[in-house]
């Protein structure tokens, strides 16, 4: 696959590189180049860090995969060194990762029971607009990659929801609880539509807890309902155990972590590329029940302008633990006429004596 520097979004800056990454300006590596992780999240595994994301590419051609996954590690969450496309879409005609799909959102976890790295990503077949709605894993050795494509799937196929009942579950195999209204007068297609072929799977993320269970969160349903999936314990596969969470409440782009006993999940609204008003949820299990707690976030960005009414122009997309006391939320001000330039927010959660989340502008 050959490709310019330009086409594949490279910039060199003829600068030294930055020691210190500020909020929502251009971040740049070891070697000068501009960092190109979109919405993607961190490891932190063996004393280092390593950044993951979606690589861009210049203009509106940005909006669909064209190189990959692209990861950079780090020993301070500042310096960055460039590691290259760490799992790259595919020439080959028909590939579920075929240069031109959608790949959005990669997640990285650890499996200790098998010593591997494994990959979860938003996966859309090339030339389906957003009508796939499939998760994508991958595998490898190390952190660094190569990551290897397994396959593509939705979730969940012929596996009732934990926690709907046994009346609900007859009635959708009547064909009712298929479809509901969405908040801009649309249809959006529900669970039992999808019982047979599995669950549409969007916006996502992992999460490990600490007893090692792995849980894939992902938008569904037409982005009107999260699912919390529990995995294997090899984190490659589902348990078939799964719950819908924030109903009805068109939640996407979802991070979670947890502290104190209280698991907690942030996400926005559903307004595609422009920015909302984040929300948050608590809860004290990750199958729920989960409550919604407001808008988490503080203060305004002096770029934009921008406060918590549309989330200083970014979307959410990942929590860091990086110790005990220290979690950082992680956001992407989204440029869809040119997502190279695509800018990144890293910002301190704090987490308040009423249980609650707050997260300020820095």
């Amino acid at each position: 696959m050959k490709r310019s520097l330009a086409a594949m979004g490279l910039v060199i800056c003829a600068c030294a590189a930055q020691a210190m990454q500020k909020n929502g300006e251009v971040w740049h590596d070891t070697a000068g180049h501009v960092v190109n992780a979109h919405g993607g999240g961190v490891l932190a595994h063996g004393g280092k860090y390593y950044l993951y994301g979606e690589h861009k590419v210049y203009g509106r051609a940005g909006n669909k995969a064209h190189v990959g996954v692209h990861m950079y590690s780090s020993e301070d969450l500042e310096s960055w060194k460039d590691e290259g496309a760490v799992l790259k879409v595919e020439d080959k005609v028909g590939s579920d990762i075929e240069d031109g799909c959608v790949l959005e959102r990669p997640k990285i976890l650890f499996c200790e029971k098998t010593g591997k790295f494994v990959m979860f990503f938003h996966l859309e077949l090339k030339g389906q607009g957003y009508k796939a709605a499939r998760v994508g894993i991958a595998v490898a050795d190390k952190p660094t990659g190569p990551y290897v494509f397994l396959r593509s799937l939705r979730p969940n196929a012929g596996q009732w929801p934990m926690n709907v009942p046994e009346e609900a579950r007859t009635e959708a195999t009547k064909g009712k609880f298929l479809s509901a209204t969405t908040p801009w007068g649309g249809k959006a297609s529900l669970w039992g539509a999808h019982f047979d072929g599995g669950q549409m799977s969007r916006d996502m993320t992992l999460f490990k807890d600490d007893d090692g269970r792995a849980w894939h969160v992902f938008a569904s349903e037409d982005n009107s309902t999260v699912h919390v999936s529990e995995l294997t314990d090899d984190y490659l596969g589902y348990t078939g155990r799964w719950w819908r969470i924030a109903e009805l409440d068109w939640t996407e782009a979802v991070a979670i972590c947890k502290k104190n006993g209280w698991y907690y999940l942030i996400g926005s609204g559903c307004t595609g590329w422009k920015p909302n008003a984040a929300r948050s949820y608590r809860a004290r299990s990750m199958t729920g029940p989960w409550e919604r707690t407001g808008n988490p976030c503080a203060g305004v960005n002096p770029a934009n302008g921008l406060g918590p009414e549309l989330t200083w122009g970014g979307q959410s997309n990942y929590i860091l633990k990086k110790s005990e006391d220290e979690y950082i939320a992680m956001f992407d001000i989204w440029k869809p006429e040119n997502q190279v330039d695509s800018r990144l927010v890293w910002l301190p959660v704090t987490f308040n004596s009423d249980g609650t989340i707050s997260i300020k502008w820095k």
